[in-house]
């Protein structure tokens, strides 16, 4: 495995006014500064999700983008065929709607779904699935340890990096399971401009939030969801991170809507080498 790069946080403690990351309104609420951190401990994000597995496909579900923008994503991977023969990775399953994402874009594919969230887990197993679909309960960080070895002739990683204690180190990891050229979709919030700040900001206090807090009870997680995208990297950022744990030099697509700007696919492989590797991947519809 090649030497992983120092660790990297995403966190700053002072603003740059040159960083589109620290344009745009702080914090508007009161009670905000008792919210965990943008980074928090390993063990707290899937806590949360947790607690909030048997509202999310209910508020998901409120979004009208949602399941379309990962099924967006699934065929920027330019799978071939209906990807008989090929073995796929989703990582971050969460309750299932990229696994269905994924199984959509390659019907006749096996899939390992990894999710670190129990309760998300048990909502997704609950689910019909062809026997070709298998969930893992893991950390990103901890799949060989999980059985989780691939090889993977493709991999989705649906908002998952954002939430990652030591992303670098965990996108290294996962280079390792893929085949020589195979795809990666990472799908991801990234704000790169002052007014994709402004429209996150907004949509996220006057719907998500509130959305949350109807729908389950606890807007704590979607606090968290509104703070991470903040402080995470913008586009040219994560492209760069990328490409800085050893995989070819990625793109970020757009979605369409509202979230232009705001929701990407992130697409990039594993370079290959002579005589393997699937076909190269382009961007799709």
């Amino acid at each position: 495995m090649a030497k992983r790069p120092t660790p990297t946080t995403t966190r700053r403690h002072a603003p740059d006014p040159r960083d589109p990351r620290d344009a745009g309104p702080r914090d508007p609420d009161p009670h905000d500064a008792g919210l965990p951190a943008p980074a928090p401990a390993r063990a707290d994000v899937p806590a949360a999700f947790d607690r909030a597995a048997a509202a999310y496909d209910r508020l998901v579900a409120a979004n009208p983008g949602y399941h379309a923008q990962l099924r967006r994503s699934a065929r920027r991977l330019r799978l071939p065929g209906d990807g008989a023969g090929l073995h796929l990775l989703d990582l971050g399953c969460g309750t299932g709607a990229s696994t269905a994402a994924l199984l959509a874009a390659a019907p006749r594919a096996r899939i390992t779904a990894v999710d670190a969230s129990a309760g998300m887990l048990a909502r997704a197993r609950a689910k019909p699935w062809p026997a070709r679909v298998r969930f893992v309960r893991a950390h990103a960080e901890e799949l060989r340890a999980a059985g989780v070895t691939g090889p993977f002739d493709g991999a989705l990683a649906a908002y998952l990096v954002r939430n990652l204690p030591d992303p670098d180190a965990t996108l290294c990891a996962l280079r390792e399971l893929l085949a020589p050229g195979a795809p990666l979709a990472v799908h991801e919030y990234a704000l790169g401009s002052p007014r994709a700040r402004a429209v996150w900001h907004l949509v996220c206090w006057s719907v998500i939030v509130p959305a949350g807090r109807l729908l389950g009870g606890d807007a704590g997680l979607y606090r968290y969801l509104w703070r991470s995208v903040r402080e995470f990297d913008t586009p040219a950022q994560l492209c760069a991170r990328l490409e800085r744990c050893g995989f070819q030099p990625a793109r970020a697509l757009p979605m369409p809507g509202w979230q232009r700007g705001i929701a990407h696919t992130f697409l990039t492989r594993r370079p290959a080498e002579p005589g393997h590797g699937v076909a190269p991947a382009t961007e799709a519809a």
